[in-house]
């Protein structure tokens, strides 16, 4: 397939550059012990705004895509520090609910030498995991929108959770908007309640145009084995899941191979129906923080997906914008469009 081939799909996802685009779900504090201490001897706790949706809603919105944030905040210092931090990265606020209860958490043991990293989440009872969807102004903030961009963390909150998603997803199908989908599979959250992820989220991406999701995604979605070994597999599931899910148009990967804490290798890839494009791995090291590197895969997606480009220059950009997470600490990465498309992930020396 040549570099610059358009799919029918992409023609009818491009949309006005003024078209926002509108990321539902749960804003979250993270606490991190510092000094690489684990968390049951932390004495002192360092702090970030993060949650999946609102960190592509600031990533877009720095690279020059403008954005809208739907979720519910509560009304106390924490949910207006997190109200702030969205408004500072220029993403639109003003359809953000505000309600009574706490702000929902999760802390942070990094990667640390031999050791694995840990999150332990405190979000329950959180004012958007208790809100009712009427308290949400899924019309207002679906106007003129290019896409909803949501994730299947959010119905694995609970059964109020996917009551929420699935009203996001009927007011996209009111709206006529199309939605990406990220899968963000969290086994710990869907453990946590009687839960059967497989129906939720079959019923969830049926109605997607995007999905974000490898074939292991696709296996829990379908209940099927891909058993061929690398890039097969991964267009075998893609066929499956194209076959099951008629709305789908596009589903994007990455394949991340862990060598030790600090270093990483990663690839990307982008399937459409009539073919797909992968970008071979980079090597990551010295790794800050992979916190939000998903996001960022994410927004860079979608930032050159609204654009008309080809599979190949989605991937390329995808992967770009989430290589350049690794090496920033926090949540979310504040990155121009003119860093991104002068990023060498093979570089690491300075520009002069």
């Amino acid at each position: 397939m040549s570099e610059g081939a358009r799919t029918s799909e992409q023609a009818r996802a491009h949309a006005p550059a003024q078209a926002p685009v509108v990321c539902f779900g749960e804003m979250l504090l993270r606490l991190t012990p510092l000094g690489g201490v684990p968390l049951a001897r932390a004495g002192q706790l360092g702090l970030e705004v993060g949650g999946a949706e609102a960190n592509v809603a600031a990533a877009l919105a720095s690279l020059g895509r403008p954005t809208r944030m739907l979720t519910v905040l509560p009304d106390n210092p924490l949910g207006r520090m997190a109200w702030m931090k969205l408004a500072s990265a220029g993403v639109d606020t003003s359809r953000i609910a505000s309600a009574d209860g706490r702000m929902g958490l999760y802390f942070l043991e990094p990667p640390s030498g031999p050791l694995t990293g840990r999150i332990t989440y405190d979000r329950a009872h959180s004012a958007f995991l208790t809100a009712a969807p009427g308290m949400l102004d899924w019309a207002g903030a679906l106007d003129g929108a290019a896409l909803l961009h949501m994730s299947g963390i959010t119905p694995a909150l609970g059964p109020n959770g996917f009551g929420l998603a699935r009203a996001a997803m009927a007011a996209a199908g009111d709206a006529g908007v199309p939605v990406c989908f990220d899968g963000n599979y969290r086994a710990n959250l869907w453990g946590a309640w009687d839960a059967d992820p497989r129906s939720i989220l079959h019923d969830l991406v049926a109605d997607a145009t995007i999905m974000i999701g490898n074939h292991r995604d696709i296996s829990l979605l379908l209940g099927e084995t891909f058993s061929d070994d690398g890039p097969d597999r991964r267009r075998q599931a893609a066929e499956a899941a194209f076959a099951a899910f008629p709305k789908l148009e596009l589903i994007a990967s990455t394949a991340r191979h862990v060598e030790t804490g600090a270093i990483h290798r990663i690839a990307a890839r982008v399937d459409t129906r009539a073919d797909h494009w992968q970008i071979d791995e980079a090597r990551v090291e010295g790794i800050v923080d992979r916190i939000g590197t998903g996001d960022a895969f994410a927004a860079g997606l979608l930032l050159r997906y609204l654009e008309g480009a080809s599979p190949r220059e989605m991937a390329k950009s995808a992967l770009a914008l989430a290589v350049m997470k690794h090496g920033l600490p926090g949540d979310t990465i504040l990155a121009t469009r003119a860093e991104l498309d002068e990023f060498d992930p093979g570089g690491g020396d300075v520009r002069r």
